[in-house]
């Protein structure tokens, strides 16, 4: 049976469902979901790239940040990778630095490719219970399930699925008391008409992956702002879906056959860490790399091509232009640098 086909019969059994509930069949159903079937997403030929897919450097200065981590608080240390993909930030990393590694991946297409170099038992699809190291989620919160809401009359409603005869549709429904709580927290001054996605799930990932770290520190990347950042955004919402490289169509039009994300709140993320105790810093990306050298790299990188064009090399003046401009696109400002890092801390 097919995914949308699927959510139809539950609708029909039991009447609308919120869109947190849609989100995570259409995503992740073993039988149809979009990650939890299928090829591998993450990859040029799938139907999104990250950062670690555009360039291998991503990965290898990430492992300057690890081996500070693991400087700071020594052995036993390990490197948890969540939503880790195909591999392509583990694998420069690995190449990079020796450290005790793990990877997390609901996909079992993922899975099958992370287990093609790591060791035997580090691939799973559950974080072990204890860490002492590095988490790393990159764009793993955008993803996971949210409720929609809207506001009308200056009051919540909320957005639930239901059917008609044309498919899918969105439906009115009243606020839920978390939902509320959350929008009076998160949401700030939302113009009328305006949409919200209220990602109850990313605080409780959070907070449960904090309860499993003894000592060191959570990396999220995920495109996304402040609350306050996001307020422009809101007369449409942010909720969109991914396919073949490009936006796709409705998130109710065709569930399992796209990605469905929204850009992160990270003001509700900052307030489940601090509310444990832990340390927060947020950064954009292209400044969270540069701090761990990767202009310096980039510096280098075109001296180093200079010199090659100088010698008469051109094949490595090309592998060094590839390299540069790979590095360029994770620092620019208007694209992948103007990402988010929140880099979460506890001390044992």
């Amino acid at each position: 049976m097919r995914v949308k086909d699927q959510i139809e019969e539950t609708i029909r059994n039991e009447g609308p469902i919120p869109f947190e509930r849609f989100m995570e069949i259409a995503l992740y159903d073993p039988d149809g979901g979009f990650f939890g079937s299928g090829n591998l997403r993450s990859e040029r030929a799938g139907d999104f790239l990250t950062s670690p897919e555009v360039s291998a450097l991503f990965g290898e200065t990430l492992a300057v940040y690890v081996e500070r981590e693991r400087s700071r608080i020594g052995e036993p240390f390990q490197v948890v990778e969540v939503g880790a993909g195909s591999g392509s930030l583990l694998e420069p990393m690995l190449a990079t630095i020796e450290v005790d590694t793990m990877a997390v991946e609901a996909s079992p297409s993922a899975r099958s490719s992370l287990s093609q170099f790591l060791p035997a038992g580090t691939v799973r699809e559950e974080m072990p219970d204890s860490i002492r190291g590095v988490v790393i989620a990159n764009e793993l919160i955008d993803n996971l399930p949210m409720a929609v809401a809207q506001r009308v009359e200056g009051e919540w409603r909320e957005r639930w699925v239901g059917a008609d005869n044309t498919g899918l549709v969105f439906v009115d429904a009243d606020p839920r008391a978390d939902t509320l709580s959350w929008l009076a927290d998160f949401a700030g001054d939302v113009p009328d008409g305006g949409w919200v996605e209220v990602q109850l799930a990313a605080q409780a990932w959070l907070q449960d992956a904090l309860a499993r770290l003894e000592d060191g520190s959570i990396v999220l990347i995920d495109y996304g702002d402040t609350a306050e950042g996001l307020l422009p955004r809101r007369q449409d919402g942010t909720l969109r879906t991914y396919r073949a490289h490009h936006i796709g169509p409705h998130p109710l039009d065709e569930p399992g056959e796209t990605d469905i994300t929204a850009d992160v709140n990270f003001s509700a993320l900052i307030a489940a860490a601090e509310s444990l105790g832990a340390t927060v810093a947020l950064h954009r990306q292209d400044d969270f790399l540069a701090g761990l050298g990767l202009r310096t790299r980039l510096s280098e990188l075109r001296k180093a091509e200079l010199a090659a064009a100088r010698d008469g090399d051109e094949m490595e003046r090309l592998r060094l232009r590839t390299l540069k401009t790979e590095a360029e696109t994770l620092l620019h400002p208007r694209g992948l640098g103007d990402f988010r890092v929140l880099v979460i801390s506890v001390r044992g």
